[in-house]
Parts: structure tokens; C-alpha cells; sequence
């Protein structure tokens, strides 16, 4: 059976879905006195991204979904082989001068992709928490857990359910091993908002759950794929608040911009395998 893919119309709430986190992210750069490059890269990323979301071209085969997820999952172990390594971390993909985030940057294509493809959900979801297990990456680690929650919660597929018990236990073995000192206006953003500039702090957390939210509620993707990527977002701003791990989508970084814009471009294609 094949449901129309999304109109441009349809794929508004997605790009708001990068647009409203992102742009708040970049007024608190530019307001706390982040470098000037953090503010272009970030702001060239979200125009990228909103360009993948609103015109990512349809994956109707089957064998083209299974070779980009393929290729996700490998581009989560290239870390391993590639470094840089930092205190054993591994977990940073080098482009140039730019040093990508892996997991936020392929796996939430891969959660859309693994969504759509039931038959192997479970084993994709498996192969991005081995990846970072190895880095180790508790970011990661619970993006994979909570998108397999989100999943689990429409599917009520056991497998899933299982992924996300593995997931949670990996995780908490992932954080007492990969915790790296923060860099500024990348991690632990929101702890110290809190006490030097708490409106600040609730104006972000605000644009950060209608981010969520309009992946949850409003993306045209299938309700499977919009709780999926929600969950991986959660998973991801979960360990940003507990951690050492960069805040996705207002901190300075590409990865996850880049990331979510793919996932939502993807996801917006309806399209059954």
C-alpha cells in the first residue's frame, strides 16, 4: 500500500521543528557573547537543513532504504577507525576544520529509515547502540533508548521493547566511562543559564519542547516515525541536561542540525517499502 508523499505544505511544521530551537539558540549566542563563526555555522547549517526537510527526494525501494541505513550505521563506526580520540572517546566525525558529532549526525536519519523497514527495526536500532557503546557516547546511547521507547509505545513490537531495556542499561555503563570536561556554548548550556540567566534558560527549554513537540504532533511522517524521532531528540536533551554531552539544536554544532533536517526530510516521505 503507498500513501502520497508530503506536500511542501505538509513539511511547514518539520522545518519549524528546526527553525523555532535553532534560532533561539542562535540569539543565545549572539546575546552571551558566543565567536562569530559558532553563529555561522549554526545559522548555515539550519538553512541547509530546512532545504534537506522540505525537499528530501522520496525512498520508495526497499534495497535504497537498507543501503542509506547501511551506510548510517557504518558512518557511526567511522569514529572508531577515523579519531580523533580524546581521553579514549571516540566519537567525532573530522570534516575539515569541523569536527561533527557521529551519532547526532547519522542516527536520526537512521531511526527514520528503521522505522520504516519492520522487518530488521530491532537490529538497526541494535547496530547504532553497539557504535556507541564502543565510543562510548551516552548521548547516543539514549537517543537510541528513547526512540525505541517512542517506537515501542505505537508498535508494541516486544523486539523493540527489548532494544529500549538494552539500551538503558548500555547507557548507564556508556556515561561512567565517556564523560569529557564541557566546551562553552556547546554543553551543560542549560545548567549554567540556570543561575546566570534563568529566563534565558526557560526560553530556550521552551523553544526546545516545540521543537519536540512538532516532530510528536505535527510532522506529516507516519505516527511510528514522528515517536521515534521525538524520542531520539528527548534522548539526546536528556543526556545534554545530565552530562557533558552537547545540547542539540541550541548549542554550537552542525550534527544536529544537519541530522534532524535529513530525519524530517526523510520522514516526511509516507511512502510504504
Amino acid at each position: 500500500m503507498e500513501h502520497p508523499a508530503s506536500t511542501l505544505r505538509d513539511q511547514i511544521p518539520a522545518a519549524a521543528a528546526l527553525a523555532v530551537p535553532v534560532l533561539a539558540g542562535l540569539g543565545y549566542l549572539a546575546a552571551f557573547g558566543a565567536p562569530q563563526p559558532y553563529l555561522i555555522v549554526n545559522g548555515g547549517a539550519l538553512v541547509a537543513a530546512i532545504v534537506v526537510a522540505l525537499s528530501c527526494p522520496a525512498l520508495r525501494r526497499l534495497h535504497a532504504r537498507r543501503a542509506l541505513s547501511l551506510f548510517l550505521l557504518v558512518l557511526l563506526f567511522v569514529p572508531l577507525a577515523s579519531g580523533p580520540e580524546i581521553s579514549g572517546v571516540s566519537r567525532w566525525l573530522p570534516l575539515g576544520p569541523f569536527m561533527l558529532h557521529a551519532g547526532m549526525l547519522a542516527l536520526p536519519a537512521l531511526v527514520a529509515l528503521a522505522t520504516h523497514d519492520r522487518d530488521y527495526t530491532a537490529p538497526w536500532l541494535l547496530g547504532a547502540l553497539l557504535a556507541a557503546f564502543f565510543q562510548p557516547d551516552a548521548a547516543t546511547g539514549f537517543a537510541v533508548t528513547f526512540a525505541a521507547i517512542g517506537l515501542h509505545h505505537v508498535t508494541r513490537d516486544w523486539k523493540i521493547g527489548v532494544v529500549a531495556i538494552i539500551g538503558f542499561f548500555a547507557t548507564l555503563v556508556m556515561a561512567m566511562r565517556g564523560e569529557l570536561p564541557p566546551q562553552p556554548f556547546v554543553e551543560r548550556i542549560f545548567a549554567e543559564l540556570l543561575v546566570a540567566a534563568p529566563f534565558a534558560a526557560a526560553g530556550l527549554f521552551a523553544a526546545l519542547a516545540a521543537g519536540f513537540f512538532l516532530i510528536l504532533l505535527a510532522s506529516p511522517a507516519p505516527r511510528s516515525q514522528r515517536y521515534a524521532l521525538a524520542g531520539c531528540l528527548f534522548g539526546f536533551a536528556l543526556m545534554a541536561l545530565l552530562s557533558h554531552y552537547p545540547t542539540p539544536l541550541l548549542g554550537y554544532g552542525a550534527a544536529p542540525i544537519l541530522g534532524f533536517g535529513f530525519a524530517l526530510g526523510l520522514a516526511g516521505d509516507r511512502s510504504e517499502p
